[in-house]
């Protein structure tokens, strides 16, 4: 029997809907291909979210947009690589739907973020309280409709959000342990409420928000240049995967195709960004344990692959070096011969860290059954990237819902069943070493010829939509243009959006001295979530 393909799932998903008695129009052509576009009646937009619940669809997330007299919503769905965009448009006076979280549980923060950013109400959403920016502005103003001022009302500094209403529990053994916003090292600023009896963690809840940028307002106005530099910098660490995605949803707007060696090279910098960040988060989780060694040897292999890309590219994290059309950097033969080297010399390095990390009892001590996600709550969840992977989730864009160059690559996609510290330790290195592959492969087969498309004009309302596997998981990008070439509506997705609900529940049973390994475990982007 031949497997079920995403077109099949989409087909089927129809029927499903037509036979839940919900009248939809499937836009065809579709003006968000390869992505489909099925639009409801607002009555039926949680009908719709329950039976693609039922049909075992992935929420991937929401967004909306000003239209003036009304507010248009999409929410994204994806099953076997197949991406369905539900579409309504709600009265932007008075504009009111029902909740996806009754069906998904990854749809309530994103729904209160469209309730503080553009008024939009979710009538039977189990959880009212504002999420983003806290008290920067007032309940009746909302910063994503376009007659918001881009600075903003208020003047002075933001009142403190001191009265957030936590969830709270009473007993003589209960305490409650603030940790954050402000953190004892450099990270970015996140609150984490613990409720604790002696040391078992009983409720971990999360309150982030606290570097929002105003990412998708400041988009508005700006020519494709502007908007990939703005992309790249969503989340610092994740530059090249941010940007690709955006690049590729203006370029499907333009209707304009890359050269096969800028794709190539988009590659080369995703996958650089991949081995450079998991070197990374490897020291980063020995040195919460206190194994020192492993700390400095992974730090020492990252930070030699990030000289090389200044050397290489001009820039050590790759910032700016994808742009609409193609990339900025060429690679020259010299430098690949280089990469090729590094990438074997890498390989060996991290033969000989496995045996003494395979020898050392106290990352086992630490790693071994803490912060266990199971399956059934990862794909409950929707997580992604290592963190679905590690409780056997094994999506991945490049494999399931390809784009070039991957549609012609073998990609290997690790996977883990524990759910653990542990698992989420050894997924990074498989997907460490399943990088090194994909490099090599692409150096070999690089293809000749220009490095940049010519870019062409789009014309007023033309849209795309693109998926791409970041370092952490997939990554969303919608763009709308306006006319003169100037981005009209701009939503990025980092996976840390998913991501980070599942911290809540994986910390859950533990110890509170084991929240900074299983956090780290997790390694969410406050800065990619907080746009």
């Amino acid at each position: 029997m031949n497997p079920i393909t995403g077109i099949d799932a989409y087909h089927a998903f129809g029927l499903k809907l037509a036979e839940a008695g919900l009248p939809l129009r499937s836009v065809d052509p579709s003006p968000l291909a390869p992505a489909k576009v099925l639009e409801l009646a607002p009555t039926d937009w949680g009908k719709a979210a329950a039976v693609a619940r039922a049909e075992s669809w992935r929420w991937a997330g929401v967004w909306a947009e000003d239209c003036g007299p009304q507010l248009t919503v999409q929410a994204c769905l994806e099953k076997q690589g197949c991406y369905v965009l539900l579409h309504t448009a709600v009265d932007s006076a008075h504009p009111v739907l029902p909740s996806h979280t009754h069906s998904y549980w990854a749809a309530e923060r994103p729904e209160r973020q469209l309730q503080d950013m553009f008024g939009l109400r979710f009538e039977d959403h189990p959880d009212p309280r504002r999420w983003a920016r806290h008290q920067a502005w007032g309940d009746t103003e909302h910063p994503l409709r376009k007659d918001y001022p881009v600075a903003g009302t208020r003047s002075g500094p933001t009142p403190p959000d001191k009265d957030y209403a936590f969830l709270r529990a009473h007993g003589p053994s209960v305490y409650e342990i603030p940790v954050g916003p402000v953190h004892a090292g450099i990270i970015e600023p996140g609150h984490f409420r613990f409720l604790a009896v002696g040391e078992t963690v009983l409720h971990l809840e999360e309150r982030l928000g606290y570097v929002h940028k105003g990412i998708e307002k400041i988009a508005e106005g700006r020519d494709p240049q502007g908007l990939a530099r703005l992309a790249g910098r969503v989340s610092g660490d994740s530059t090249v995967g941010h940007a690709w995605a955006a690049c590729m949803a203006m370029e499907r707007a333009a209707r304009i195709e890359i050269p096969a060696r800028a794709a190539s090279l988009r590659a080369i910098f995703a996958e650089r960004e991949r081995v450079i960040n998991h070197l990374w988060d490897l020291a980063a989780r020995c040195n919460d344990v206190g194994f020192a060694f492993g700390y400095y040897q992974f730090g020492r292999l990252r930070e030699q692959w990030l000289r090389e890309n200044r050397e290489w590219f001009g820039h050590r994290l790759l910032m700016d070096r994808i742009v609409p059309g193609g990339v900025a950097t060429d690679l020259a033969s010299e430098a690949a011969a280089k990469m090729g080297k590094t990438i074997v010399r890498l390989r060996r390095e991290l033969d000989e860290l496995l045996t003494i990390l395979d020898a050392n009892s106290s990352l086992e001590d630490r790693f071994l059954g803490a912060g266990v996600l199971s399956a059934e709550l990862a794909a409950a969840l929707g997580a992604l990237g290592f963190v679905g992977r590690s409780s056997g989730q094994s999506f991945d864009v490049r494999r399931d819902a390809p784009y070039a160059p991957y549609d012609r690559l073998e990609v290997r996609v690790p996977v883990e069943t524990q759910g653990d510290v542990s698992s989420r330790f050894w997924v990074r290195y498989k997907e460490l070493r399943a990088a090194l592959r994909l490099l090599e492969s692409l150096l070999v087969n690089l293809p000749a010829g220009e490095i940049a498309a010519t870019w062409g004009e789009p014309p007023a309302d033309a849209q795309g939509f693109a998926a791409v596997e970041g370092w952490r998981g997939e990554i969303l990008a919608f763009v709308r243009f306006a006319t003169d070439n100037r981005i009209a509506r701009y939503w990025p997705r980092d996976p840390s959006t998913v991501n980070w609900p599942a911290l809540e529940k994986l910390v859950l049973g533990n110890i509170v001295p084991d929240f900074p390994v299983c956090n780290k475990s997790v390694n969410g982007s406050y800065s990619g979530h907080d746009l």
